[in-house]
């Protein structure tokens, strides 16, 4: 699901820096910004780490329109909500946006929105956006640093792109052998035992067994002190 993310007139360079890491970390090639009100400057170019060329090549519209006119829809962001909802009813929380953006099919783009460092995007601008979609955060403090919320939008725009990128971690994939090497000990242990119902307390250690996932050290673990 091919997707575009926007910057509508950013102020502060820090936040043209994280804009540029964050986006990298999720495997964005082009920034596209709208009427920057800071130049791409040193401290930018500083916070963005090795993401620079992100921010050297960033392509930059002179208005809304110009940015959006290649979007197949356009997702807004906000962080108030209610505000947006009195006069917009198109209001979504984020996943359920892009759930629905992404049912109008894998070839078309989505243009994201993130609006101006200090006071988001206009009443116009909203209106102009196919549905407006804000991230659910505490109430007393709902609003977040747009380089935070693109990075919340960009891991759920991705999450499934990069899964297969890494390895389990916690090595869940145990062999069946050593499942019933751990079984065939606990049974042994049993065995010496005065127990009315063997076969349910067996069952019962399979099933406890196989709800905690263990790792393959965990397994390991347990047959050493069954054994």
């Amino acid at each position: 699901m091919p997707f575009k993310v926007i910057v509508v007139e950013p102020r502060y360079q820090i936040n043209l820096g994280y804009i540029a890491r964050v986006s990298k970390n999720f495997g964005v090639r082009k920034l596209f910004l709208v009427k920057p009100r800071t130049k791409i400057g040193r401290r930018a170019l500083m916070f963005s780490k090795h993401a620079s060329e992100l921010l050297k090549n960033a392509v930059i519209y002179k208005d809304f329109d110009s940015a959006t006119k290649d979007c197949n829809v356009v997702i807004g962001t906000t962080g108030i909500w209610k505000k947006a909802h009195v006069n917009f009813k198109r209001v979504y929380l984020m996943e359920e946006a892009i759930e629905k953006a992404a049912r109008l099919g894998k070839d078309k783009t989505i243009g994201i929105i993130i609006g101006r460092d200090d006071i988001g995007l206009t009443k116009e601008e909203v209106e102009k956006c196919d549905m407006v979609a804000y991230i659910g955060t505490d109430p007393q403090y709902p609003v977040l640093n747009i380089s935070h919320a693109l990075g919340i939008i960009l891991y759920m725009l991705t999450k499934k792109g990069f899964e297969s990128s890494y390895k389990d971690l916690s090595n869940r994939q145990i062999d069946k052998k050593e499942m019933q090497f751990l079984f065939k000990a606990f049974e042994k242990l049993t065995e010496k035992k005065k127990i009315r119902n063997r076969k349910a307390v067996a069952n019962t250690f399979r099933r406890l067994v196989y709800l905690s996932q263990p790792n393959r050290h965990e397994i390991h673990a347990l047959i050493t002190a069954l054994k």
